[in-house]
């Protein structure tokens, strides 16, 4: 049999990031919830197995969509201050884009394991992304998280006063999409 592909985008669901904030004055910073608008996943299946999976993301995608905790709201001004801080923390002008690629799927008891590899601002570096997928033979509903680090794809973590208050290293990504498999029109 051969492998059929699937491909997953923006239009069938949503792929996040989730910041924190450490340092003596984190209380003063916001946990951010940040969508990625464009990125692409092609999944290779064999049946109703995985065989291999690419995401590619867009980083210039990236939209502040609110701000957790902090002295004040994240104002408008500020979700743009933040996007450009994360694009320059990103060195998206120098690599546009943020690309998984599995090496290996693993089936658990109720999810998948996928081990691969993320090329990030030029840092390829291993990592691993746990997938539930829910449904029939029609429709399926994915959800996907990994903990991402800037540390390991040496990227600087933006921070204030001093360093008393920073992002967090770890940045939980997740992914919830839905993928339709019946027949095609």
């Amino acid at each position: 049999m051969t492998a059929a592909k699937r491909t997953l985008d923006a239009s069938s669901g949503e792929l996040l990031l989730h910041t924190g904030v450490t340092g003596s004055a984190a209380r003063m910073g916001h946990r951010l919830t940040i969508a990625m608008r464009s990125w692409l996943a092609t999944l290779d299946v064999d049946g109703d197995e995985p065989v291999a999976v690419e995401v590619t993301v867009d980083l210039d995608s990236l939209d502040v969509l609110a701000g957790e905790g902090g002295m004040t709201p994240l104002s408008g001004a500020e979700k743009t201050l933040v996007r450009n801080n994360a694009l320059k923390s990103l060195q998206a002008k120098r690599f546009p884009q943020a690309i998984f690629r599995s090496s290996s799927i693993e089936r658990g008891e109720d999810s998948w394991r996928l081990a691969g590899t993320l090329d990030l601002t030029g840092q390829s570096r291993e990592q691993t992304v746990v997938v539930h997928v829910v449904g029939d033979d029609a429709d399926l509903r994915i959800t996907g998280e990994a903990l991402v680090r800037h540390s390991d794809h040496r990227i600087k973590q933006f921070s204030m006063l001093m360093g008393a208050m920073k992002v967090a290293d770890e940045v939980r990504v997740t992914l919830t999409a839905q993928l339709g498999t019946g027949p095609s029109p």
